[in-house]
C-alpha cells in the first residue's frame, strides 16, 4: 500500500475521529439505559457508579487506545468494514488505497452448524 499524501492523512484523521465518536456513542448506549434504570430506582447509586467506572476502564479506555495509538489507516478500514463509517465518506482515492485493508477487516461470515453438530 502506498503512503498517503498530506491531504489524505488529514482526511484519514478526520474519518478516524468520526469513527471514534460513533463507536463511543454506540458503547454509551448501555450506560444510557443504566441511567434510566437508576432514575427509576431499579439500580442503586453505588451500582451505577461502579458500572460507570467499569465502562471507563473497559470499553472507553479500549477505544481511547485504539484511536489514539492505533494505525490510522487500519482504524478507518476497520470502521468501514464494520459499518461504523460509510465507505462513501472516503472518496474514490482513499477507498482505492484502503480497499485491501477493508477486505482484510471484514467480519468472518457466520457459519451454520453442520448436521452432525446439531442437537
Amino acid at each position: 500500500m502506498r503512503e498517503p499524501t498530506k491531504s489524505e492523512k488529514r482526511k484519514l484523521r478526520e474519518l478516524s475521529m468520526q469513527a471514534h465518536e460513533e463507536e463511543l456513542r454506540r458503547a454509551l448506549l448501555p450506560v444510557d439505559a443504566l441511567f434510566d434504570e437508576w432514575k427509576q430506582g431499579k439500580v442503586s447509586s453505588g451500582e451505577l457508579a461502579i458500572r460507570i467506572h467499569d465502562w471507563d476502564r473497559g470499553p472507553a479506555f479500549d477505544l481511547y487506545k485504539k484511536y489514539n495509538y492505533g494505525e490510522l489507516q487500519l482504524n478507518v478500514a476497520w470502521a468501514v468494514a464494520h459499518g461504523v463509517l460509510d465507505s462513501q465518506k472516503l472518496g474514490p482515492q482513499l477507498l482505492e488505497m484502503l480497499q485491501g485493508l477493508i477486505e482484510y477487516c471484514q467480519p468472518a461470515p457466520k457459519q451454520s452448524p453442520s448436521p452432525d453438530q446439531e442437537g
